[in-house]
């Protein structure tokens, strides 16, 4: 299996939050008092935020982290696979009662067998076994592409004990294939009901092989997201289109979700989801190229819910990389996107040249932070 870039939208929010916050220590998990041993969690006061575990004060990062079973280039899947399913765990485990970690129960192995196909050398893989067809209207898709897992502890009895589990399932909606080594890319598309239907079948599968662990039995609530993977030649991630949650025991029931990502501006005079949206960019686009004219692009990914705009990640590539400027500037973009942009909406906006991001402001539940890299 192949590895991809992990979504980095998470890890700026824990670092942001290191930045500004204190550390809350606990030395409860590892039965000594030495700070090698130490356990901590992120501390910060504002709601709608996980506080953070964290293991000798690092931060622990999955090792099933960008595991795929195929390359998909589109860069905005990782990022809106990984915040989408943080989204759908705040309904089910609260940021006030429950802190997180990148999942820690999944290994590596475990997870690479899964994304396989099913075969008698690989019997745990949840892609089915190939037809040998190559015909991209008859061959056996891959429609698996990406398992992933984020844990929420909570305190008792002086340690952190995982009392909830969150999986995301990422399927395919194009598997792209080649006929032969390093030969010519084709595609075949899956339908929305193919995609309901096996990634029901493989949110089952996996929730029956979880409840086999040690660390998690019949017991632990288990909630699990089904996402549509956007094709190579999109500029939006894709969004969760199913979720479930069992209780206990088997996962039998899902619910559907009305989730669409919307690039802005529009292209290919696409409609806009919202006119009132897309002109609340646009004047925020103008503002800020108005006051710094040296700007090579300015575009969002607008998430939409119950078409309802929920958020929006902000992409603004400049030419220059002084300090100054980028301080100067930074500033400027946040008091514009207060002014212009819709208030409520949780924001994302990386401000970057062509060689590396130079600032990030987040914006969630309307409280700002803000940091300048290789600033003070």
């Amino acid at each position: 299996m192949k590895k991809i870039l992990k979504a980095a939208s998470l890890l700026l929010m824990v670092s942001l939050i290191l930045t500004g916050c204190g550390n809350l220590q606990d030395s409860s998990l590892s039965g000594g008092s030495g700070s090698n041993n130490s356990v901590q969690t992120s501390s910060t006061s504002d709601t709608g935020i996980y506080d953070v575990l964290m293991s000798k004060g690092k931060y622990k990062t999955s090792p099933i982290s960008g595991l795929s079973a195929t390359t998909n280039t589109n860069e905005f899947n990782g990022r809106s696979f990984e915040s989408g399913l943080t989204n759908l765990s705040q309904d089910q485990f609260s940021t006030n009662s429950y802190v997180f970690q990148e999942g820690q129960l999944l290994s590596a192995n475990t997870v690479n067998n899964w994304l396989g196909r099913k075969s008698s050398k690989n019997p745990d893989g949840l892609n089915p076994k190939a037809n040998d067809s190559t015909d991209p209207d008859k061959r056996t898709p891959i429609y698996l592409q990406q398992v992933m897992e984020q844990d929420y502890l909570q305190k008792e009895n002086g340690k952190y004990k995982i009392q909830g589990i969150s999986i995301g399932i990422a399927i395919n909606s194009t598997d792209y294939y080649q006929k032969e080594q390093y030969g010519a890319t084709y595609s075949t598309k899956i339908s929305a009901d193919q995609q309901k239907e096996q990634g029901e079948r493989i949110a089952k599968e996996v929730v029956k092989r979880l409840r086999k662990m040690k660390n998690v039995g019949n017991d632990t609530p288990i909630l699990v997201g089904l996402y549509s993977v956007a094709p190579q030649d999109t500029l939006v991630g894709g969004t969760y289109f199913q979720y479930g949650v069992s209780k206990s025991g088997s996962l039998d029931k899902f619910s559907n979700l009305n989730y669409k990502n919307q690039m802005l501006p529009v292209v290919n005079d696409e409609k806009p989801i919202n006119s009132n949206d897309a002109d609340n960019f646009s004047n925020f686009k103008s503002n800020i190229q108005s006051y710094f004219p040296n700007l090579s692009g300015v575009t969002a990914q607008a998430h939409y819910e119950n078409s309802s705009l929920k958020s929006m990640d902000i992409t603004i590539n400049t030419q220059f990389d002084g300090l100054s400027q980028i301080s100067s500037f930074t500033q400027f973009v946040q008091d514009s996107s207060s002014k212009y942009l819709p208030s409520g909406v949780d924001l994302d906006i990386s401000i970057q040249t062509v060689d590396a991001q130079q600032s990030f402001i987040s914006r969630v539940n309307n409280k700002y932070t803000s940091h300048v890299y290789n600033g003070h």
